[in-house]
């Protein structure tokens, strides 16, 4: 970082403890403000915490780690590396893939043999195969050196010539994934694979705009990893550096006011008043405009939030188990031959899926810290509609559903071997994380939520106050959080100093 001391006697508030949080913090305290960071869990991480019990250690959200150039990029501007913090492994498998006509396709991080696989599946696929990711690599490089690393959030900030050469990259990509990818394959179960990702972007084939072909370049050519110790040690990690530049963390804090003031802010928990000259909210971001502040300090009233579209919700069952867990891999995918009928039940016609498409993380695969001796440790994600009702006889039900389906199309029977089982869902993101209509992950990223679509990391209405997070620029995942913080961060030292 080259802001240090700009912000130096400059007291900042960030409100929430997510990787958006926690990056924005690092930034700020680098460039020399005083830093206090109000988390309203008992850990930090937001999403990105853990669940221990009973000599289990479960990452109860993110669990890949892709991306490895924007965390090496983070700890860099630091003059760190995130060895400095955490090891990392590589996966191989970077995961297998279940489809529940009996087919079983492991992806690994060997592009000829994946080249292979396509060709083995349909005539010209191959070469489809290497097209393709010669056009995602492009993709993603203009994409991420124009318009992810450059804040973008504003219409003034695409008058640029740069951005003006770049354009006809995004302009030719504005339909959707499922078009895209049936330019180059014809069979459903490599379009499948080749668009499986958007799951983490919070979309559909039908409703992400086909930009985001850039995620088969992260996916195939720069790798699946996994952290040792699971994406808490990346939280951990990010954490124990914001506490060498001086950030000061508090748990328990659950911020229950964000006011402006003449002189700076007032920022109201149960237990305690701060008054900070600028404010950073990590928090759900509607949660933020419609809780915290006062009405006439709010851009967006309720009719625009309820007009958003949100990423899914999730169902998730938590599971220590006796055994092993063959042949499951660290990762695995189970999906069904139509996964359209899935994400109708999401976007369309809000329901708990009839024939769903699920996602299992067994790290004990990986790491045997996770698990006690002779058992092992995994979670099944079941992406969901946000804002369904999810009472204990509705999760008990569909609990049956998916560990039957499980072992009819893995082959793995989880039932009689479980040891330690939690369950979190709806209701739960909304309680836990105050975010809206449950959302696992924020603002979906459809078309009309992408770049500066998306809420602006700068407050329109109130001056000193700023976000980050999955609902703002560039949007949702880890990698993304990350740059989002750093974009808060960089927009309140240039415009208040």
């Amino acid at each position: 970082m080259k802001t240090m001391t700009r912000l130096a006697g400059s007291d900042v508030v960030v409100v929430g403890a997510g990787i958006g949080g926690l990056s924005a913090a690092c930034f700020l305290a680098d460039a020399g403000a005083d830093v206090r960071l109000l988390e309203k869990n008992d850990q930090l991480g937001g999403r990105a915490s853990r669940l221990e019990t009973e000599g289990f250690r479960f990452d109860m959200g993110p669990s890949w780690y892709m991306m490895p150039d924007v965390f090496e990029r983070f700890f860099d501007q630091f003059d760190r590396t995130p060895e400095d913090y955490y090891t990392l492994s590589h996966l191989d498998p970077h995961y297998r893939m279940f489809f529940k006509d009996g087919d079983e396709v492991d992806i690994r991080p060997d592009n000829d043999y994946l080249h292979d696989l396509f060709e083995s599946y349909e005539d010209g696929a191959g070469e489809a195969f290497d097209e393709y990711l010669e056009t995602s690599q492009h993709h993603y490089e203009t994409a991420m050196d124009k318009f992810v690393y450059e804040d973008r959030s504003r219409l003034r900030d695409w008058i640029d010539l740069d951005v003006v050469r770049a354009a006809p990259v995004g302009l030719q990509l504005v339909g959707s994934m499922q078009g895209h990818v049936e330019k180059y394959f014809d069979n459903p179960k490599l379009q499948q694979i080749m668009q499986y990702t958007l799951v983490f972007l919070g979309g559909s084939p039908k409703n992400t705009p086909a930009l985001y072909n850039i995620m088969s370049h992260v996916d195939f050519n720069l790798g699946v990893y996994y952290p040792d110790g699971g994406l808490g040690a990346v939280v951990d990690g990010i954490a124990e550096l914001g506490e060498e530049l001086g950030v000061t963390y508090e748990t328990g804090a659950a911020v229950t006011e964000i006011t402006r003031r003449k002189d700076g802010f007032l920022v109201e928990t149960e237990a305690e008043t701060y008054n900070p000259e600028y404010v950073v909210s990590n928090a759900d971001y509607r949660h933020t405009e419609q809780e915290l502040l006062p009405e006439h300090e709010r851009q967006y009233d309720a009719d625009y939030w309820d007009k958003r579209t949100y990423a899914p919700s999730a169902y998730l069952i938590y599971m220590g188990v006796e055994g092993d867990v063959e042949p499951l891999a660290h990762h695995t995918l189970v999906l069904p031959e139509d996964w359209d009928p899935h994400f109708e039940q999401i976007f369309e016609d809000p329901s708990w899926p009839d024939e769903p498409a699920y996602y299992i993380c067994a790290p004990s695969k990986t790491d045997d810290t996770v698990a006690p001796e002779g058992h092992s440790n995994l979670f099944v994600l079941v992406p969901i509609a946000p804002g369904l009702h999810d009472g204990e006889q509705v999760r008990e039900d569909y609990r049956e559903t998916i560990l039957a389906d499980i072992a009819e199309h893995t082959g793995v029977d989880l039932r009689d071997r479980i040891v330690v089982e939690e369950q979190f869902s709806v209701s739960d993101f909304g309680e836990r994380y105050n975010a809206t209509e449950g959302t696992a992950l924020g603002l979906a990223h459809t078309l009309r939520q992408t770049s500066l679509l998306r809420p602006s990391n700068r407050s329109s209405a109130v001056d000193g106050l700023y976000f980050t997070g999955s609902f703002t620029t560039p949007g949702i995942g880890v990698p993304m959080c990350l740059i989002s913080g750093e974009h808060a961060a960089n927009a309140l030292i240039e415009e208040q100093t």
